[in-house]
């Protein structure tokens, strides 16, 4: 095995996981991600995006194979010490919004900040200011359970966002949005994460999500694969086959 390289902040190799119900995860997935970079993760439905992430964020440890954030070694800690890395280092935003109902939009969003002993009204600025960016700063008092779910997920947006974190697992993350609203919340999410250095690495199947990571990579049935791009089909071609199909 290859020492990870220097200039990787997270770098996996040869990744290996399977179902309770034995059905195969991933099966040998190695990848390197370098600090600031956008990678998106794509491939169809049960391609194995989702646990791919699970796995480099030390959701699930790893079956076989190693995960290494820096000079740590993820796949080797214990699940204390990998909680402890998600909270201090890691964001995630999950496809489905998930907010405690008894907090209010800002203190949802100020949460992250709080359990890593940033005081009430440090926190508190930071998540206002992100509320604002995502266009929900007018939702800020209000509770969850008074949001529409697109709004929710903006505050979910907002919270992975408000700690700066080094590394942003994304898993789908406009899913839950209106088509015209992933543009711009996607928008300011890749923006944010240049301007203050964090690391991403978003899961999606949508090519126009893709199109805005500054690389690739693409997994079918728990492997990587590469992309194949088809030579464009011929005007004559082309016309010939809508004669054919009328």
């Amino acid at each position: 095995m290859e020492a990870p390289p220097d200039n990787d902040v997270l770098w996996a190799w040869s990744l290996h996981f399977t179902h309770h119900d034995g059905s195969p995860a991933l099966g040998g997935v190695s990848l390197g991600v370098r600090k600031g970079e956008i990678l998106a993760v794509t491939g169809p439905r049960g391609s194995g995006k989702t646990t791919l992430l699970h796995c480099l964020a030390g959701l699930v440890p790893t079956q076989r194979g190693e995960v290494w954030f820096n000079s740590i070694p993820v796949h080797s800690m214990g699940p204390t010490a990998r909680e402890r890395l998600r909270r201090d280092r890691f964001g995630w935003i999950d496809p489905a919004p998930a907010l405690v109902p008894e907090l209010t939009v800002w203190e949802n969003a100020a949460l992250p900040l709080m359990l890593r002993g940033t005081s009430r009204r440090r926190a508190k600025v930071a998540a206002l200011e992100w509320l604002e960016r995502l266009d929900v700063g007018d939702k800020a008092r209000k509770r969850p359970g008074e949001l529409t779910q697109a709004e929710r997920q903006r505050v979910c947006i907002t919270r992975s966002l408000a700690p700066a974190p080094s590394v942003l697992f994304a898993d789908e993350p406009t899913a839950p949005l209106h088509r015209a609203d992933r543009g711009h919340v996607l928008r300011t999410l890749t923006t944010a994460a240049r301007s203050h250095g964090i690391t991403v690495v978003l899961a999606t199947h949508d090519p126009e999500t893709a199109a805005l990571a500054d690389r690739t990579v693409s997994l079918l049935d728990g492997r990587r694969v590469k992309t194949v791009h088809l030579p464009p089909v011929p005007e004559t071609e082309g016309r010939a086959a809508c004669s054919l199909s009328v």
